[in-house]
């Protein structure tokens, strides 16, 4: 839904921020392990409740998951890179659910679990299809720039950001949220599934 409007706000900026790294010789994939190691400190300040400073640390991660795809451009997009972004990206997206949940387990257990068992739908649904489009070179309308094709959703990155933000403003709503967005993800799951299976289906190349 958001993400290819979201692209054109932040292409420039990140293109621009991306000049000095690639000047000194600092990888895409150092960017990406960087930014994954500094957003891992998102889970011990949620547990502790320092929303603020967890807030502060998916900002940062989240630029850096932006920033090393503009260097990536610039330096030549590697199936490597691609894929240790994308596996570092799902890690970090099913800590700050259980961050919450180790902030207060009586109130979000429940909630942060079916918010984990959601993205194992959309994440799943997701990879597999783009498995089965590299295989078959069907290729992203949307998303020519990426090394994984990026299949469509009502949940994708800017709206999942989007609920952590709101989760650090109202922690106290923790659990409203996520049982909101977990549906949200279902229905992404569905018509990923759905539409997946269908392309798929429709195209007899192999």
């Amino acid at each position: 839904m958001l993400d290819r409007y979201a692209i054109k706000v932040i292409k420039w900026p990140l293109n621009t921020l991306s000049i000095l790294p690639d000047k000194v010789g600092i990888t895409a994939n150092q960017v990406t392990l960087f930014g994954f190691l500094l957003g891992l400190l998102a889970l011990p300040a949620l547990a502790f409740e320092q929303y603020g400073w967890a807030l502060g640390f998916i900002i940062i991660n989240r630029i850096f998951d932006g920033l090393d795809g503009a260097i990536a451009r610039r330096q030549g997009i590697t199936d490597c890179g691609g894929f240790l972004d994308i596996t570092l990206d799902f890690l970090f997206y099913s800590l700050i659910p259980f961050g919450f949940v180790l902030a207060n387990p009586e109130a979000n257990a429940v909630a942060g679990a079916f918010l984990i068992f959601s993205f194992i739908g959309t994440g799943s649904s997701f990879l597999s299809f783009a498995i089965m489009a590299g295989k078959r070179n069907i290729s992203s309308p949307v998303y020519k720039q990426k090394s994984l094709y990026y299949i469509g959703g009502l949940t994708e990155g800017t709206e999942t950001i989007t609920c952590f933000i709101l989760f650090c403003l109202f922690p106290q709503h923790f659990a409203l949220i996520a049982w909101i967005f977990g549906a949200l993800c279902w229905v992404t799951t569905t018509t990923r599934i759905w539409a997946g299976y269908n392309t798929l289906k429709a195209d007899h190349t192999v």
